[in-house]
């Protein structure tokens, strides 16, 4: 029997919207990373767990009618919205298949470039992900990773609130193998993994007052909500109670919040 997919925010349909607009969101970083790596005309790129729309539309444009993007999720209502999303902003050079991150079933050194963006911080087994992209990458290609430690996001003035659904998640997260620091270990992941020329950039933001990013702990734990019902970790009401307790905190334009620290890391594998 196929065991539960533990991805940590699940895949209601608020989840989906999330990351439709985290793509927007998330654009002029990814945009700055392709551009230190030096994505180019005709490369052959696979982006482990698109999402409904990941980088796949930054990666097109880059590589061109030339080039190839393959992006790869394992969510099927979520693979078929980022088909539409390919099809309808006429991207021929993209394909996206519904597959599981750690067996692909795509050949092996097929892509120049293998990226990946906050993925291994929601999935247990993320070993298994960099294994494969490093399978994937071409000897002298390039993997790539944007990944988070989501232990360190801060408010201030600070709130009860936060920290008791901040430690909701991470009790979820443990109980399911899933790393919440992960983005701090992907430098020696790949290092362990064979990659060479690890460099790494570390990015945190202020979301201001209307920044569709400030309500992330709340999105975060809205999209989880079922399974940390189902998991026995909090009552209903107590949930409830602290969501709107953090929601009134972070609507008040006095209230500072810090993101998480986000790491990009990336490195070639050996010719």
């Amino acid at each position: 029997m196929t065991e539960p997919d533990p991805y940590l925010l699940g895949y209601r349909l608020t989840e989906q919207q999330r990351l439709e607009r985290q793509a927007l969101e998330l654009a002029p970083e990814s945009e700055r990373l392709f551009d230190e790596i030096g994505v180019r005309p005709g490369w052959q790129v696979v982006e482990i767990g698109c999402g409904p729309q990941g980088c796949l539309g930054l990666l097109a444009r880059r590589v061109g009618a030339a080039g190839r993007v393959v992006g790869v999720e394992l969510s099927a209502q979520q693979a078929e919205t980022a088909r539409r999303f390919a099809a309808a902003s006429h991207f021929a050079n993209v394909e996206v298949l519904c597959a599981d991150a750690r067996r692909t079933g795509l050949p092996a050194g097929a892509f120049d470039l293998a990226t990946s963006r906050l993925v291994l911080g929601n999935v247990p087994q993320p070993e298994g992900i960099v294994a494969e992209m490093v399978r994937l990458a071409r000897p002298g290609g390039v993997v790539a990773f944007h990944e988070p430690d989501a232990t360190v996001g801060r408010i201030d003035p600070p709130h009860a609130a936060q920290d008791e659904l901040l430690e909701l998640l991470a009790r979820y997260a443990e109980i399911n193998g899933i790393d919440r620091s992960i983005g701090l270990r992907v430098p020696r992941m790949l290092r362990a993994a064979g990659i060479v020329d690890v460099r790494v950039n570390a990015l945190v933001h202020a979301y201001p007052p209307g920044h569709g990013r400030r309500m992330l702990v709340l999105d975060f734990v809205e999209n989880a909500r079922s399974r940390l019902l189902e998991k026995g970790l909090v009552a209903e009401a107590e949930l409830d109670r602290l969501t709107r307790a953090l929601r009134r905190h972070l609507e008040d334009p006095g209230t500072l919040v810090i993101s998480s620290l986000f790491l990009q890391v990336w490195g070639r594998k050996p010719e």
